[in-house]
């Protein structure tokens, strides 16, 4: 599939407890394909593997069976390992451990320079990066004066400046407050729009999963559900049996449905559930 930009096939991941008594699948036997451009969220609980999954993406983890291919390189061939490191960048959960450097443009330039980039086209690509998450009048901050968002910005651009195909976000949102949420989400969403780089977000927040091209939802290791977010969240029960929500108007609408009136389930925003309401006889 020339058109794919990650592929796991089969991946499985496992973990001893028990002082290595027992083994437990933290993955099972998952197969799924991000295409190159697309904006794919992958939706689940704490334990349900979704982070276990993001860190099979850029080779943090290695699969105990199957495998799992980006860009055409194979994750478990320790020779790839830059190369898939530098297609695939990885924004974690808590962007206090991302900053390395007591200056935000120092910070930012900290990748490419690592990956032995002229000094020249660094200072260009460190300007470019700032812009693109609207962070450059911030350049000769420190970073640990920033509010949650403005440093999650911070690390994004970082890996922006190492230029990736690809990047994989591990919950990047769930130490911030509703705010600095939205900020990185939109940001998350314009560099997917405007620079056609593949997302992978991994969260468990809806209203974050409603803004992807597709969902994949796991539980205790397996994918359960997969499609556009109106197909995924009309699914209101599984949803449910797992412990998930779905957005607000989609469970209004499951409720409605309930008691007997002609509505569907795939809606996800205020505007819609007005239309349907008014087409309702």
């Amino acid at each position: 599939m020339e058109n794919s930009m990650i592929k796991c096939e089969n991946l499985s991941f496992k973990y001893t407890v028990n002082e290595g008594e027992e083994e437990l699948y933290a993955v099972k036997e998952v197969s799924l394909n991000v295409k190159k451009g697309e904006f794919l969220v992958i939706l689940g609980h704490n334990g349900s593997g979704k982070s276990t999954i993001a860190k099979h993406m850029n080779a943090l983890l290695v699969p105990s069976s199957g495998t799992v291919i980006v860009d055409g390189l194979d994750t478990s061939d320790a020779n790839n390992l830059w190369s898939i490191r530098s297609k695939a960048g990885m924004v974690f959960q808590n962007p206090d451990n991302q900053i390395v450097a007591t200056i935000v443009e120092e910070d930012v330039a900290f990748g490419p320079e690592n990956l032995g980039v002229e000094p020249s086209e660094i200072r260009k690509r460190v300007d470019e990066s700032l812009e693109k998450v609207g962070m450059s009048e911030y350049k000769r901050h420190a970073p640990h004066l920033l509010s949650g968002g403005q440093k999650q910005r911070i690390a994004i651009a970082g890996i922006l400046a190492m230029k990736p195909d690809c990047i994989i976000f591990d919950e990047p949102t769930a130490m911030l407050d509703p705010s600095g949420r939205k900020e990185v989400l939109n940001n998350i969403k314009e560099i997917n729009e405007k620079y056609g780089i593949t997302i992978v977000l991994i969260t468990h927040y809806m209203d974050e999963a409603a803004k992807a091209d597709r969902v994949i939802v796991m539980d205790k290791g397996e994918i359960i559900l997969e499609g556009i977010p109106r197909e995924v969240f009309s699914k209101v029960e599984t949803m449910k049996k797992i412990g998930l929500d779905v957005p607000q108007v989609t469970e209004l609408c499951y409720e409605l449905q309930k008691a007997g009136i002609d509505i569907t389930t795939k809606i996800l925003n205020v505007d819609e559930m007005v239309n349907a309401l008014c087409q309702l006889k």
